[in-house]
């Protein structure tokens, strides 16, 4: 099958498209745009400069990619949206390029967009993600792989979300999340491991009861929150799971969410 573009879009002859790429009607794709083989572009979606498409991704209608970024730093400079491989646009998201102080917004492989998502300038998005309708993360965020994060949830601006959280639709983020956990009340507070998402994913029970005794250490040992790091870091045996949240917790700016 070779790349189809229908008569009514507009497609630069700059821009580079792959093979079997389709392109619906009314779409607009500009001059500096990758898009990879395989990819589904729908009707009414525009393509930005700077927009780099992975493989097999698919853009619904009325989407927005690459956009100029909302900051009022921003004055034109070249910078990309990278999308990678299997990511799934839906409806309506709109999608921003990074400034100049990164030069780029970055959303991972596997992921799915629900309709009218927003992802602003200079947010990094690990693999296989979800967002559900109406989530908006602000600029320089930085989430993990495998977060799933419910509908009509906004994220503040520099938050971090650590892999495998799970964060309910319709509350407020604006301290950060640690890996492994549920998030959910307002304020946002810690509500457990998400257990189900990470059996799904094939952790053992020994891997999550290490999870789980950290987080007791963390959130019910009533210590302060430096000692209980400490305490995490000399009770527990290395492993990718307890450095991975030591790392979190230690490079956290902006105080993570409480119990």
């Amino acid at each position: 099958m070779s790349t189809t573009i229908d008569h009514r879009a507009l497609v630069s002859p700059k821009a580079q498209l792959g093979e079997n790429v389709s392109v619906g009607p009314f779409t607009i794709i500009e001059d500096d745009v990758v898009v990879g083989d395989g990819c589904k572009i729908a009707a009414s979606a525009y393509i930005a400069n700077g927009a780099r498409l992975g493989r097999n991704c698919v853009i619904h209608h009325g989407a927005v990619v690459s956009n100029v970024p909302q900051d009022l730093k921003f004055a034109g400079e070249a910078t990309i949206l990278e999308v990678g491989d299997n990511t799934v646009v839906r409806e309506y998201c709109t999608l921003h390029r990074g400034t100049a102080e990164t030069g780029r917004t970055v959303i991972g492989s596997d992921c799915l967009l629900m309709a009218n998502v927003h992802v602003a300038h200079d947010t990094i998005v690990g693999n296989k993600c979800i967002f559900a309708n109406l989530v908006a993360l602000a600029g320089h965020v930085n989430i993990g792989d495998w977060v799933t994060i419910g509908g009509g949830t906004p994220v503040h601006q520099f938050t971090n979300i650590g892999s495998h959280a799970m964060i309910g639709g319709g509350f407020r983020v604006t301290q950060d999340v640690p890996p492994y956990v549920l998030a959910g009340r307002d304020p946002l507070r810690y509500e457990g491991v998400n257990i189900i998402g990470l059996r799904r994913r094939g952790f053992t029970r020994d891997q999550i009861e290490t999870i789980e005794k950290v987080y007791r250490v963390l959130y019910s040992s009533g210590m302060m929150y430096s000692d209980a790091v400490k305490k995490i870091e000399s009770d527990f045996p290395p492993s990718k799971e307890v450095t991975g949240i030591v790392s979190f917790l230690k490079s956290s700016s902006r105080g993570i969410i409480r119990i």
